[in-house]
């Protein structure tokens, strides 16, 4: 996982992201406090011992509830992985990462001191033995505080004294760095943080003292922070770093992460519906819950990262760089109706700059996220076509009216059947159903939905260990749609939009098009525990083709510019994600109608978006970020900065505006002008022109005008074959 630096110094736990989305606000991948109390200070090096600071032991359940963790691991986990000492060994390396894993804290000589337990952490767990983990940590704690008592010490030196004009760089992602080789190291690593997080605030607008003083308050924070930190931290930090060894959806719940977890199930939180990770020192969005507030904004993306955080439109932003995942998300939670501000640092960004976005709380009612339809009517060569639209947000049935026997209980398969019946009341050439974002939901809907486009058959395998796979199908020989009919998807295509658009694509039903998706394919399933709950990866789903919809997810027939950077955003960018692969094909009729298509299509594809001002501002847009990512060192000179910075702003202003003038509007002065009008079409909740959408429909176009030249060619003596089609 890469590791984003400046503006943030400390990180006390980070981990990787392992939740489902969630209405409301989501933690990923939490930490949590316990009531209990840690023991006096044990000398764990040459090191002194650093005052206040005390040593953690494990409680007494700890023991028990670490055996049954194993346990559950080893016999219901979907892989069936030996503890051996090549798991003991990854689990050492994982959690080494979740504790450091910018590589600034411990020291060479510690990792060796250390390495002693490389090999035996797979014995210790078979015996529910938790001293080394312990061990590991209380060192962890010891170098976290000591390194905080630094800065503190450097901040009140006077950051004043900082001389910005050396040509100092620092690095940006320390994954593959090596360890420090001593104390002196440390120190320079830590001041190349402490002036990289003063520049990028200086830069953002603030004064020295008003840095110095909130740089001084955040790690004073911080160090309060540390000496209270629990054994129940420390336990889940170690049975996390083994756990998600699996693979990393499968997590364990602390009694407080499992309490935020349910009441985040419940749907009954109000908050700004964002699914969030801890990320090194910051918190992250992973993604966003559709049709809540931070989606509906269009203010904030995954991999955003968030700064601070302040109540009201007036409330002082408060630091939250370090902090506790759980805690954040308190500061961010609230009644709905209420305003909360966020600073954030867009995902992309050259130098870490920030912006301060506002957002209203709300909740996210079922029918915001239910399906919904349009007509767009496009021209070609002056005969109009109307293509229907559906947009689903997410895959959705109100279980509760279920239960409550009520006839016109709301699902995807119920009102998408309507929808199309509507539709078709308007006399539509082609349908799209648009699955952008979309991150999932209701299998069972997965498989209904599917059978509206298909005669009946197989819809998806569910696969558990060491068992034959479960065939999921569609009975219902009638058909809601049978004309020419697209998938669109995305990144944030996920889950149950992998296996309706799978299943489309593998029976040739109709064509996918959009960019790679997410590739969650694993199913997981909550087992209580003495104390806390597991989630554990107990299956996976398989297309009717036998493909695996993990890891790689849905390639599409016909591809668009990729809008999310891959190696940041989708399976394949999570630490040990379970790999790709092929069980037996089900026995399903598969149509070639399409696949001889695919290259024309293709082709014509290409040719009409070459000169597209929205597809080449999304690929220009798309190249730039991705340069951005892959950037390993970030200037220290506060000029230089200054001019990457201007060169950036000046950039996106004329990329902005070239898309402007191209679709006939007014040019704009400044970003800042750009993100009124964007704010102002927000809360006004008008859209823009969806280029992909419209292309969408053209591809439809070209489709049904290939079938018709296909079908005139079949139709024709065979002598006057080759002359027909053009």
């Amino acid at each position: 996982m890469r590791s984003k630096m400046p503006n943030n110094l400390t990180s006390l736990k980070p981990t990787a992201a392992l939740i489902l989305s969630i209405i409301g606000l989501t933690l990923v991948g939490t930490s949590t406090w316990a009531a209990d109390t840690p023991k006096p200070q044990v000398a764990l090096s040459t090191t002194p011992a650093v005052n206040e600071l005390v040593s953690l032991e494990p409680l007494d359940v700890h023991p028990r509830t670490s055996l049954t963790i194993v346990e559950q691991l080893r016999h219901n986990h979907f892989l069936k992985k030996p503890l051996d000492d090549e798991l003991s060994s990854r689990v050492f390396e994982k959690y080494l990462q979740m504790l450091d894993a910018a590589k600034v804290y411990f020291m060479a000589e510690d990792v060796a001191a250390l390495e002693k337990y490389r090999y035996k952490l797979d014995d210790a767990l078979i015996r529910g033995d938790l001293e080394a983990a312990f061990e590991v940590f209380n060192l962890y704690q010891q170098r976290l505080t000591e390194r905080l008592e630094f800065l503190v010490r450097e901040i009140d030196k006077g950051i004043v004294e900082i001389d910005f004009t050396t040509d100092d760089k620092i690095e940006v992602d320390r994954e593959n760095a090596s360890w420090p080789a001593d104390e002196a190291e440390l120190d320079r690593l830590w001041r190349q943080r402490l002036k990289a997080a003063t520049l990028s605030m200086k830069l953002n607008g603030k004064e020295l003292d008003e840095i110095e003083n909130l740089l001084r308050k955040r790690y004073q924070n911080r160090l309060k922070q540390s000496r209270q930190t629990k054994s129940e931290d420390a336990f889940q930090i170690y049975v996390n770093a083994f756990a998600t060894t699996y693979d990393p959806h499968t997590q364990y719940f602390s009694p407080r992460t499992s309490q935020n977890f349910n009441i985040n199930m419940s749907l009954s939180l109000e908050g700004i519906g964002a699914v969030l990770r801890n990320e090194d020192e910051y918190t992250s969005v992973v993604e966003l819950v559709t049709a809540g507030p931070a989606d509906k904004s269009g203010l904030i993306k995954p991999s955003d990262r968030i700064v601070s955080v302040g109540q009201g439109e007036t409330g002082a932003l408060i630091d939250v760089v370090g902090w506790r995942l759980d805690d954040v998300v308190e500061l961010i939670r609230g009644p709905k109706g209420s305003t909360v501000r966020l600073e954030i640092i867009p995902d992309g960004t050259e130098d870490d700059s920030t912006k301060v976005i506002q957002l209203t709380r709300n909740t996210v009612k079922l029918e915001e996220q239910a399906a919904h339809s349009q007509v767009i009517e496009l021209d070609r060569n002056g005969q109009a076509y109307k293509i229907g639209v559906i947009e689903l947000p997410t895959f959705y049935i109100d279980f509760k009216a279920v239960q409550q026997g009520d006839p016109n209980y709301k699902s995807t398969t119920r009102d998408v059947r309507k929808l199309i019946e509507e539709l078709q009341g308007q006399d539509i050439d082609g349908l799209v159903i648009d699955l952008r974002n979309n991150g999932g939901g209701s299998l069972q809907e997965a498989d209904s939905l599917t059978g509206l486009f298909i005669k009946s058959g197989p819809t998806v395998q569910v696969k558990a260990a060491n068992r034959r796979a479960n065939i999921y199908s569609d009975n219902d020989e009638r058909i809601a749609w049978e004309g020419p009919l697209a998938v669109l998807v995305n990144r944030l295509s996920a889950s149950a939009s992998e296996i309706f658009a799978g299943a489309i694509q593998d029976y040739g039903r109709g064509i996918v098009i959009g960019s790679q998706t997410f590739g969650k394919g694993t199913v997981q399933t909550l087992v209580p525990l003495n104390r806390g709950q597991l989630k554990i990866t107990a299956a996976k789903f398989y297309r009717v083709s036998g493909q695996s919809t993990q890891h790689q997810g849905i390639l599409p027939d016909i591809s668009f510019p990729e809008v999310y950077d891959s190696e940041r955003v989708g399976e394949s960018s999570l630490d040990d994600a379970m790999p790709w692969d092929m069980i037996q094909p089900a026995v399903y009729p598969h149509s070639e109608q399409i696949t001889p298509l695919l290259s024309e299509l293709q082709g014509r594809h290409e040719d009409r978006v070459s000169d597209n001002p929205d597809f080449e501002y999304m690929r220009t847009l798309s190249a730039r970020s991705k340069a951005n990512s892959q950037k390993t060192h970030l200037s220290l000179n506060e000029s230089v900065r200054e001019k990457e910075k201007a060169d950036d702003d000046a950039w996106r202003l004329n990329l902005e505006n070239q898309l402007r003038v191209a679709k006939g509007e007014e040019p704009v002065e400044s970003l800042d002008e750009l993100e009124e009008i964007q704010k102002a079409l927000a809360e006004a909740e008008e859209e823009a022109d969806d280029a992909m959408l419209i292309e969408s429909g053209n591809v439809l176009i070209d489709y049904m005008s290939l079938l018709r030249q296909v079908a005139l060619v079949e139709s024709l003596p065979t002598g006057d074959q080759a002359t027909t089609v053009q």
